[in-house]
């Protein structure tokens, strides 16, 4: 007569298999050294010193201190927090964020020892708060963006605010721990952005795994041979499909707090060369581990993995994250703001246009790969939410809607049908050179340097607050909302951003 083995139920089964697992990886990781120097005279890269790329952003993040912070840094890290919490507001009452919240509330029920859905209140767990929230973000569409095809803070604030929330963590504290997510997020993306996306993977989920869980796992204070097993972790986890689109951002902070509790309970280990190695995750997400591009944005064939830690703490790449102010792709904001910019300075006038020409960086002409383009902005017909339309909406508006549902001007529907894109290899992203031809034969040109969408804190509120119409709190309560992003070094609590989200 068989034995019968004891009942378990699903969530029982999930978690012995899970650790069965890490368990196997623990015992085969106490050999990480002797495998790390196979994978080396395999042909896996060189990196700056003797330790893996995994093992040197661990140590850094884990010795990483408020006070190492510049203060440029600091007020980055506070205004993009504004910039990611002001969309969740916005998105909590859009479809799509509705959708996520439900979608997370009828699985969670019950739950009391987790962390707080924004706007709602509701109680679910760490990853399950994380996930509705990213999405509450994406609804909202007042992103940041890195390099055009990623929006690092829609993984990483959501991933902040649960780690903060259960830890009761400072204010200082969840400063720290997003700029060391951005820097390790955006250090393992920038040149390799293109060449993922051109393997068919969505770079913007791929990555911000990465610093979604490097930003709990500095909040919950892991120590180095935590942070790489993380990092370990989120290289089985990392994934996201171009064909598909179905899952993004929130399933990348999702599994982002699953590598973070699973790196906490147990042993991970993993292999030394997790990032670099043969086998590893820029072999598998890029196509090899030796530093070749496929795509680049300035026209290099070639990288190095050097780069990912030179001077890391010291040249913070986190200061290129752009502010997209405008719910529209990334790179058409400058299209907006440039050319309104450009008629203020010489008072031209819709009726004064004759045609305008934009000479833009060519990757942003074939959305999202020059592999697959599904949209191309430099052929074809001109039509609403195309580059040449914002460029239209900047001559006639001088500025974009910040709030959805503003009718189409009809001297925009027309004039972007004289508006040329011209695709080159020598402009920077974010940074068109805008021509306007005018009707008496004069033309009027402006270059962009790719950093009109980078300002500071109070620039930030001063813009964000045209969304106050369209929020579902009151002025008064969004007003406290900005004074504890500015003042979020002197917080007690980073959950206190949290509270007020929160509809009375």
């Amino acid at each position: 007569m068989a034995t019968q083995l004891p009942k378990r139920d699903r969530r029982q089964f999930l978690r012995d298999s899970a650790f069965a697992t890490i368990g196997l990886a623990g015992v085969t990781g106490q050999q990480s050294g002797t495998a790390s120097v196979a994978l080396q005279e395999r042909g896996a890269p060189s990196t700056a010193g003797s330790k893996s790329l995994s093992r040197q952003f661990a140590e850094w993040v884990v010795r990483l201190r408020y006070e190492d912070l510049p203060a440029d840094v600091v007020d980055r890290a506070k205004g993009l927090a504004l910039q990611n919490i002001s969309s969740a507001l916005l998105g909590a009452q859009l479809p799509a964020g509705r959708q996520a919240i439900n979608f997370i509330t009828e699985e969670e029920s019950g739950i009391t020892n987790g962390a707080t859905i924004l706007v709602t209140g509701a109680r679910v767990t760490k990853s399950g708060a994380a996930f509705a929230n990213s999405e509450l973000m994406l609804a909202g569409g007042k992103w940041d963006t890195f390099r055009m095809l990623t929006h690092p803070g829609t993984a990483i604030i959501p991933g902040a605010l649960a780690a903060a929330e259960s830890q009761q963590a400072s204010g200082r504290d969840f400063i720290t721990a997003i700029a060391a997510g951005y820097e390790v997020m955006e250090r393992m993306a920038a040149d390799w952005i293109p060449t993922v996306m051109a393997r068919g993977f969505h770079a913007g989920p791929v990555f911000s795994i990465f610093g979604a869980a490097i930003a709990a796992a500095k909040i919950m204070r892991f120590d180095e041979d935590q942070v790489h097993a993380v990092i370990s972790l989120c290289t089985n986890l990392a994934g996201s499909n171009l064909e598909s689109r179905a899952l993004r951002e929130g399933a990348a902070v999702r599994s982002a707090m699953l590598a973070v509790a699973l790196a906490r309970r147990s042993n991970v280990g993993g292999g030394e060369a997790v990032l670099e190695g043969p086998a590893g995750f820029y072999h598998a997400y890029a196509g090899n581990n030796t530093g070749e591009l496929t795509y680049s944005f300035v026209g290099d064939d070639h990288t190095s993995f050097d780069k990912l830690t030179f001077d890391l703490g010291k040249s913070w790449m986190f200061l290129e994250t752009l502010y997209r102010i405008y719910s529209i792709a990334g790179y058409n904001i400058a299209h907006v703001d440039v050319t309104a910019r450009l008629c203020e300075e010489h008072n031209i006038r819709y009726e004064d246009v004759d045609r305008v020409e934009a000479v833009v960086n060519w990757l942003e002409t074939q959305y999202p790969s020059p592999a697959f383009p599904t949209r191309r902005e430099d052929t074809g017909e001109a039509r609403p939410g195309s580059t040449r339309y914002y460029s239209a909406y900047g001559v006639v508006k001088r500025g974009f809607p910040m709030l959805a549902g503003t009718p189409d001007p009809p001297e925009v529907l027309e004039l972007m049908t004289r508006v040329t894109i011209i695709p080159s290899h020598q402009m920077t992203l974010f940074g068109p050179r805008i021509t306007i031809f005018t009707r008496d034969g004069k033309s009027y040109m402006r270059q962009a340097t790719g950093r009109e969408f980078i300002w500071n804190f109070d620039e930030e509120a001063r813009r964000i607050r045209d969304i106050v119409p369209g929020l579902p709190i009151p002025a008064s309560q969004f007003e406290r909302l900005i004074a504890a992003c500015r003042d979020l070094d002197r917080e007690p609590a980073a959950a206190t951003l949290v509270r007020l989200t929160l509809k009375n």
